[in-house]
């Protein structure tokens, strides 16, 4: 997989690769969403897909970057260590190029909220993008956590890039089974016996679990196309809910609307070497 710089307001694009050929351009946009089984896959209507994008796409979200082509050679995303954190990591080693243009933003105006069986996720207006995740799983292992933050670089970076999906061993068999998670280990899954984790080295946060279920929340809201204003409160969800709450979002038009941000900060560009992965960004919101 590489990161390709992009210009303004062409918002994340999957270029997928065979032969060193581009076959498919997948937007990286809810209207593009073909499964939520597990993980988030896009496709386009040539049935060509890409999937597991979520922790990449929190990657650059998390890190208020809006512009960037992704390259990949295969039918999903690589899964590195089950957290946005190699990608983190990829980035901040050939920087951030900023473009002279204002950032464009998606203004939540009124409350859009999805029940489902139990569990709930709902936006409502806000003046920055507000995070509130909460789980509640039938082991003493994790129970009940909720976490909520303030979302920017410094919070994803510091409080939420790091963290790993996450899977119960008596689950293993059945999803082997139906040629789910094939690639499933201790390298990039945290992973729960009946009383203990069998990581070696144990969790990288307290409460890494409901963590994790906020970078996937931040992965799948990246859908939207733009950096969202607004506060996402969401019980026991997951990808599927969240694609249903922007997906009911953008059918009430007036739930929503685009917004620009008023100027542009002046800084010089950070160059990148030919041929390495990088990614754009516009300059930040006042």
């Amino acid at each position: 997989m590489v990161l390709h710089p992009a210009e303004a307001d062409v918002g994340y694009r999957f270029l997928v690769s065979k032969r060193g050929r581009i076959v498919a351009e997948i937007p990286a946009h809810i209207d593009f969403v073909k499964n939520l089984t597990l993980c988030t896959v896009l496709g386009d209507e040539s049935g060509v897909t890409i999937g597991t994008v979520e922790h990449l796409l929190a990657a650059l979200r998390g890190l208020s970057i809006d512009n960037c082509y992704i390259e990949v050679d295969a039918r999903e995303v690589p899964i590195m260590d089950g957290s946005s954190a190699a990608f983190v990591a990829a980035i901040d080693g050939v920087g951030i190029r900023e473009l002279h243009q204002p950032r464009k933003f998606i203004k939540v105006l009124k409350p859009v909220r999805v029940d489902e069986g139990g569990c709930w996720g709902e936006l409502k207006p806000h003046s920055s993008f507000h995070l509130d995740v909460e789980i509640d799983f039938p082991t003493p292992l994790i129970g009940r956590q909720r976490y909520a933050l303030e979302m920017n670089s410094g919070a994803f970076r510091n409080e939420i890039s790091r963290a790993r999906t996450f899977g119960f061993m008596r689950d293993v068999e059945n999803l082997w089974k139906a040629g789910l998670a094939l690639g499933a280990s201790l390298d990039n899954t945290v992973a729960l016996a009946e009383d203990r984790v069998m990581n070696p080295e144990g969790l990288r946060y307290p409460q890494e679990f409901v963590r994790h279920k906020m970078l996937d929340a931040v992965g799948d809201l990246a859908l939207a196309g733009a950096p969202i204003l607004g506060s996402y409160r969401s019980v026991k969800g997951g990808h599927r809910l969240n694609a249903y709450v922007l997906q009911k979002l953008f059918a009430d038009v007036d739930a929503w609307t685009m917004v620009r941000a008023p100027w542009v900060r002046e800084a010089g560009a950070v160059d990148v070497s030919a041929g390495v992965a990088a990614v754009n960004y516009a300059a930040d919101r006042t």
